[in-house]
């Protein structure tokens, strides 16, 4: 049986403004119907396979449980990191829960925001694998490379190594990110494989090699897994422990250090997403090489994407080529294809401005459901806000603001103080500052209401919460 575990953190830059460091692109529908994370699991379901083991962050740890729900898939657990420290200690974190719970385990180690669109083929290969890894060697997948990309990392195949195999190759040597020259060379040699940072091990595999390579590592993130705590149905990893954790890659901490290596050629399709001109690529370009989505409109233009998320903003783009134009409600990129790498400057100018759209959408995705800012002024706020039924905010009050709630679809049972009642579309209700209240969606279908804050500081966490059913504690999230 092969345990999939899906890394699921990361601050998403490179695919601003779509992917934010509160909503990374593995949650968002960037080539389908599913975010990049369900389609990751999706890919790792049927016979062989267990149910997969999720490490994100805290601020995650919901979204995840709802897009698993979507797909009718539960999970085999949920570890929470408390802070992010580089896909070693979470590989590692993974290991070491497996090592207890399933002695024996063979894992697969996959990012979960990646495309790879021939799903069979890919666990054909991961099948292929297993008995290379079974033996005791790491087997990592190197990806038959199509163009001289400087944004991928290189795995160099040894003398006599076939990189048209359909079992394990021996591995030369990781190579770095190259630089333009460089990468065309080793296309034309031939012998070179992209990293995919994807991994076959099992997991006593790993910690021997944490034992030899990277001993302090595995001494922290070992006391964090033995501290653990559930929550709900999460499994926290030790917070003081977890602190004391270096923040290093995989690649560094033991890939380019271990000799039980060996490489899985790949050539049914990958890419990681990691830029706009790759999402340009995977989309599939029409006859002109434009890529458009249904809120957006090519004239006259050639090998563009023109991409608008919301129904509300129509993105029209006439005579243009080579260019990336991507909309949302709260902003606007636009850059030539060629330049798309650097949008994590950009990200840089806006957190240096002081600009929330940096890392915060105008839609927060919350347990019960999500709001989105409609209107913000200096004393003055308006959010459209949406419950799942059934679902129930916290028992809260403000100190800086008031509320009032109206009812647009749905029915709300609201408490303000010792008072308990339902509202149905169109009614009301005022709530004072420093009132103890709570919303909840007592129905079947979905309530939606406007809510309209008033007050000196509209923040989010002028919260503080006296009950809660997903155990968030106090601050903005929980």
């Amino acid at each position: 049986m092969i345990h999939p575990v899906l890394l699921c953190g990361g601050s998403g830059t490179r695919l601003w403004p779509l992917s934010r460091k509160s909503f990374p692109k593995q949650f968002s529908r960037l080539t389908g119907e599913e975010s990049l994370f369900q389609g990751a699991v999706r890919r790792l379901l049927g016979t062989g396979f267990s149910a997969p083991l999720v490490i994100t962050g805290n601020d995650f740890r919901f979204i995840v449980v709802e897009q698993l729900a979507a797909m009718e898939t539960s999970p085999q657990g949920i570890l929470i990191e408390p802070e992010g420290r580089n896909t070693a200690p979470a590989v590692l974190a993974a290991a070491l829960h497996l090592q207890t719970t399933q002695p024996g385990a063979l894992l697969l180690v996959a990012p979960s925001d990646h495309v790879v669109p021939d799903a069979a083929a890919f666990r054909e290969a991961v099948m292929g694998a297993a008995p290379r890894a079974l033996a005791g060697d790491i087997v990592t997948f190197g990806i038959t490379p199509t163009r001289p990309e400087t944004g991928y990392g290189y795995l160099e195949l040894a003398p006599g190594s076939d990189p048209a195999a359909k079992v394990p190759q021996s591995l030369a040597r990781f190579v770095e990110k190259p630089k333009a020259d460089q990468a065309a060379e080793m296309i034309a040699a031939g012998t070179f494989l992209w990293n995919a940072g994807i991994f076959l091990f099992t997991a006593d595999t790993l910690v021997k090699a944490f034992e030899r390579h990277a001993p302090e590592v595995l001494t922290h993130v070992n006391s964090a897994v033995l501290n653990s705590a559930p929550d709900l149905s999460f499994i926290r990893l030790d917070p003081a422990a977890w602190a004391s954790v270096p923040d290093i890659s995989i690649d560094y901490a033991i890939m380019e250090k271990a000799t039980n290596l060996a490489v899985m050629p790949f050539s049914a399709g990958w890419s990681d997403l990691g830029g706009w001109d790759a999402v340009w690529q995977e989309a599939g370009p029409d006859a002109a090489g434009n890529v458009a989505s249904e809120n957006a409109t090519a004239i006259g233009c050639e090998d563009t994407l023109l991409r608008s998320e919301s129904p509300r903003v129509e993105l029209v783009g006439i005579g243009l080529k080579d260019i990336v134009a991507i909309a949302t409600t709260d902003a606007v990129l636009v850059a030539h294809k060629s330049q798309s790498q650097r949008v994590k400057e950009a990200v840089a100018a806006l957190q240096a401005k002081g600009r929330s759209q940096a890392t915060a959408f105008p839609t927060d995705h919350r347990p019960w459901g999500m709001f989105e800012s409609l209107v913000i002024g200096s004393r003055f706020q308006v959010k459209r806000i949406v419950v799942k039924p059934g679902a129930a905010l916290s028992l809260q009050s403000h100190h800086h603001r008031s509320e009032h709630w109206i009812v647009v679809e749905g029915t709300a049972r609201v408490t303000v103080g010792d008072e308990v009642k339902l509202l149905t579309e169109n009614q009301s209700v005022y709530i004072p500052l420093g009132a103890v209240h709570r919303m909840e969606n007592p129905g079947k279908v979905p309530m939606v209401l406007i809510e309209v804050q008033t007050g000196s500081y509209l923040g989010e966490d002028d919260i503080i919460r006296y009950e809660d059913v997903y155990a968030r504690g106090q601050g903005a999230k929980g």
